[in-house]
């Protein structure tokens, strides 16, 4: 049983490694497979970067309604065959389309996280499924922060090599799991697929239901779509100004996910006890617009790594929304609300991207210096709009709006 869960959780850490694997080796590869300069470079990464949201988006409820069907472990182990053989195909495909495609089935094979999540509920006693839903969050953080460290020291040897490793730990994991893993789905808690519940959209229905939501939730959407400038071209910005090599693009990667790691799990509850709720989400706007407004303008490198911790400090907002708009849901309609958010941080991840990208490419195409910052600049401006939400006359959060 032990095993089985650790199956689930690095199932999970691996699913959230592929989108940081390749971020420090992005623009050597699409440079490579695309003939094009840095500022072209990132418009191909940003329609990889949303194609891969987007899909799974799109597959996250089918996945978990078939795993309910089918049981989980066909589901689970499937993903993960694919998946290592989509990263293999990545590691020898020569074109960008067929990197595209690659994205594509990532996607669909990365949205495994709720059929995980069933499975370890359907392992775990009624006691012990909070703490176990706990290590799933976990391991999906571990992920985040060992994909770009990973990546970065890969690249080392060529652009290639971190999908090769990857399809390792993928066709290892499966491995674990095919020995290790029961089936948890018998004919007691079996469910047919329900169309209504495929609906990647279906949550949003929920919004009506819950007073105060739309404002808050739109300050929880900018924040998301502002914050996407990192994983969006973070790794063109720092060879387009810096001339980073892969290495230094994960391990910068890599410092900013320990201490945003570091400060969700533990220091906001300082925040919260000194600020409250709302409080700390302005100042996690306010936090993550100076650090913005700072790599929008500097031009040392060495200064840059000096402020990724100070980026990470600004990790607090996020959870500070949830809660502030949580203790105005009753507790019948806190699973709605859970996915609203993420249903905001997933359409946040399509969009962000190629607003991102296609904002880089314009203010540094051409042979001048051009604007490397230019994306955090606008993330600026789009976090002005979420402080300007929090402090309006009918302001996000005010202890009058908050019903009793």
């Amino acid at each position: 049983m032990r095993t089985a869960k650790v199956f689930l959780v690095s199932t999970v850490m691996i699913d959230a490694m592929g989108v940081g694997l390749i971020m420090p080796v992005m623009p050597d590869l699409m440079r490579e497979v695309t003939g094009s300069d840095i500022s072209n470079a990132a418009l191909w990464g940003g329609l990889l970067a949303t194609s891969f949201a987007l899909m799974q988006f799109l597959c996250a409820p089918l996945l978990g309604s078939l795993s309910d069907r089918f049981g989980r472990r066909p589901v689970l182990l499937g993903a993960l065959f694919i998946m290592a053989l989509d990263y293999i195909i990545m590691g020898v495909a020569g074109t960008f389309w067929l990197l595209l495609l690659g994205r594509i089935v990532s996607g669909m094979t990365a949205a495994t996280q709720s059929a995980a999540s069933a499975a370890m509920a359907d392992l775990s006693a009624p006691h012990e499924k909070a703490a176990n839903f706990g290590l799933i969050g976990a391991g999906f953080g571990m992920g985040f922060v060992i994909g770009p460290i990973f990546g970065g020291f890969l690249g080392e040897f060529g652009t290639r090599a971190p999908f090769f490793a990857a399809a390792a730990l993928a066709a290892l994991n499966l491995l674990i799991g095919y020995l290790a893993l029961p089936e948890t789905v018998t004919d007691a808690n079996r469910r047919a697929i329900d169309p209504r519940r495929l609906d990647p959209l279906g949550a949003f229905r929920a919004m009506g239901r819950i007073p105060g939501a739309s404002r808050t939730l739109l300050v929880f959407f900018l924040l998301q779509v502002a914050f996407f400038v990192y994983p969006s071209i973070w790794s063109y910005y720092g060879v387009a100004r810096f001339d980073w090599d892969a290495r230094t693009i994960g391990l910068s990667l890599g410092l900013f996910g320990i201490t945003a790691a570091i400060m969700q799990a533990g220091l906001i509850r300082v925040f919260l006890r000194i600020l409250g709720e709302r409080g700390t989400v302005i100042y996690g706007l306010c936090m993550n617009a100076l650090v913005f407004t700072l790599l929008s303008v500097l031009t040392s490198g060495t200064l840059v790594l000096f402020l990724v911790p100070l980026a990470g400090f600004a990790a607090v907002t996020s959870p500070a929304i949830q809660g502030l708009l949580a203790r105005q849901v009753p507790d019948d309609e806190q699973g709605a609300l859970q996915g609203l958010f993420s249903a905001c941080g997933a359409m946040a991840a399509i969009l962000s991207p190629p607003v991102m990208t296609t904002t880089f490419f314009i203010f540094t195409r051409g042979d001048g210096p051009g604007f490397a910052g230019a994306p955090f600049a606008l993330s600026v401006g789009i976090l002005a709009v979420a402080l300007a939400l929090m402090f309006g006359p009918r302001g996000v959060g005010r202890k009058e709006e908050i019903p009793t």
